[in-house]
């Protein structure tokens, strides 16, 4: 699936903090969106997940030559992974089972789906642990397992090793290297580290002042 993102603008209280956005993510691969803490990232990143609309400017996901509507559809196509990953007060496995669960899937293959999705992100030995009681780092991992195990096209990581320990964020960029050597899921991702940006990205944007004014490879 491809995204085309055009001219966004977006404010808050009379301020603008997204002044006329465009970007295009052409289908697989690692794109990463770079820039200070307050800039708009994650802004940028809820209206491309959908879970913000912005005041002006359009966004367009593509099959193909085929756009899809912005419908239940899609969303389910598409999945954000915040910088602090709420869980609920269950084990690990019920957490990553959640929106399998609420899509009515048999149970086997629900099994299945969780247990690849807790090995791909190194938790498949804490899957009877409450989730409560894991580390920062874990929990980061528990949230990216959680949206693996639906199988988004499109998966938007909002600074993913913001609030994890150093052993954690090498295992979460090695999970990202993993996705891009898998090939299924399109990742976006956002981050304020340059060297970060440097070891993930195929595809690197600036974001500065609310506009993204550079884009390389």
């Amino acid at each position: 699936m491809k995204l085309i993102v055009s001219h966004i603008r977006k404010d808050y209280g009379g301020k603008n903090i997204l002044k006329d956005c465009s970007a295009s993510f052409n289908g697989k691969g690692t794109y990463v969106l770079m820039g200070p803490n307050g800039c708009g990232k994650s802004t940028f990143l809820r209206i491309c997940a959908l879970l913000e609309k912005p005041d002006n400017g359009e966004l367009a996901f593509f099959s193909g030559d085929s756009a899809h509507q912005h419908d239940l559809s899609l969303r389910r196509r598409i999945t954000l992974v915040l910088a602090r990953t709420g869980v609920f007060n269950t084990t690990v496995f019920k957490n990553v089972a959640y929106g399998l669960r609420i899509r009515g899937m048999q149970h086997a293959e629900m099994e299945r789906r969780v247990m690849d999705a807790l090995s791909f992100v190194g938790l498949q030995q804490l899957r009877n642990q409450r989730a409560l009681t894991l580390s920062s780092g874990e929990t980061q991992r528990l949230g990216i397992a959680r949206a693996l195990v639906i199988q988004p096209e499109i998966l938007f990581l909002d600074e993913p090793t913001a609030s994890v320990d150093e052993e954690n964020t090498g295992i979460i960029e090695s999970i990202i290297q993993a996705m891009k050597k898998d090939g299924r899921t399109t990742v976006i991702m956002t981050t304020h580290d340059r060297e970060q940006a440097e070891r993930l990205a195929d595809v690197m944007l600036v974001m500065k002042d609310g506009m993204i004014n550079q884009s390389r490879k």
